[in-house]
């Protein structure tokens, strides 16, 4: 085959788009299916046995005041910042996540379709 008729495939080589696009709509639908399985919720957010969510809002709160003050406050950027990691921090850390209950059979197709979309998109991205 001559390499001036070459039309780049995916990644710009010679692999099929075709398997590209396969293995993308099966990665697509096994990510979906598997994460539509996990349940999240959260608990109470307490700091040595108390509720402590309001008190995360603190430096947050004074940093939103320093800065409608004076918007080039250093020190108030840099606590609306630390404030909004901080809650954004015990938000995640209090996360607790399930995979409900579902038959082998369904968890084995969302594997596999994760899975064999991954490896398809791969294979499309070299040249064969």
């Amino acid at each position: 085959m001559d390499d001036t008729s070459f039309k780049p495939g995916a990644g710009g080589t010679k692999g099929g788009v075709g398997e590209f696009l396969a293995g993308l709509m099966m990665a697509v639908a096994g990510a979906y299916l598997l994460t539509n399985q996990v349940t999240v919720t959260t608990n109470y957010w307490q700091f040595w046995g108390v509720p402590a969510f309001g008190l995360t809002l603190v430096p947050l709160c004074v940093g939103i005041g320093m800065l409608a003050f004076n918007g080039k406050s250093v020190p108030g950027w840099l606590l609306t910042m630390s404030g909004a990691v901080i809650i954004l921090a015990g938000i995640i850390m209090h996360l607790d996540i399930y995979f409900r209950p579902t038959s082998l059979f369904n968890t084995i197709v969302m594997l596999v379709l994760l899975a064999g979309g991954i490896g398809l998109v791969a294979r499309s991205l070299r040249t064969h």
